[in-house]
């Protein structure tokens, strides 16, 4: 069975070398769904609490909320920079509250203090479900990701193979043996 959850993401981006309208900068609303497959864990009757998924995700996904996804070779990029550098913002602001966790993947890196996330290709639907699948793939069961950004859709399936230790009294995953949630230890 799988549990399913929903983001809602704001950002702006832009084709670099395409020839089409999408080579301006723009924005979008994107819809990303994550589809976490497992079985039923007994003990909350549920296969992963969809509010744990958010907090899981959002930790990452929120670098891609309000900011802007560029290409690493983007001329754009190094302008966009230097403008923040005079506002004063590129290293923060007090205004920048929703700041995720840095990563850097062979495909993105996320500059969370200056809302900003470079990747290696074009961020289109297809892109984005890439990204977020390496970013969650050790953390999450993950069985389908599905981006939706205007009238643009994509979904890649996944074959959920691994087995994730899961808290019976809540069922999010367990560290090391204990939930981060409420405690419980394994024995």
């Amino acid at each position: 069975m799988r549990s399913i959850t929903k983001f809602e993401l704001q950002y702006a981006h832009r084709f670099y070398k395409f020839q089409g309208e999408a080579q301006y900068l723009h924005g979008h609303t994107g819809v990303l769904t994550i589809e976490v497959e497992d079985a039923i864990e007994p003990g909350v009757n549920m296969v992963y609490p969809c509010n744990e998924i958010q907090k899981v995700a959002w930790n990452v996904l929120k670098n891609f909320d309000h900011a802007l996804v560029l290409r690493e070779d983007d001329p754009l990029l190094p302008a966009i920079l230097d403008v923040y550098e005079k506002q004063g913002i590129r290293n923060g602001a007090p205004a920048n509250k929703m700041k995720g966790e840095a990563f850097r993947t062979g495909l993105a890196t996320a500059y969370p203090d200056c809302r900003l996330v470079v990747t290696k290709e074009t961020m289109t639907v297809e892109g984005m479900i890439k990204i977020v699948y390496d970013l969650l793939k050790d953390k999450l069961n993950i069985a389908k990701i599905t981006f939706t950004s205007g009238v643009n859709a994509a979904a890649q399936e996944y074959a959920p193979g691994k087995t994730i230790d899961r808290c019976p009294l809540c069922g999010v995953a367990l560290i090391d043996g204990v939930c981060p949630k409420c405690g419980y230890r394994k024995h």
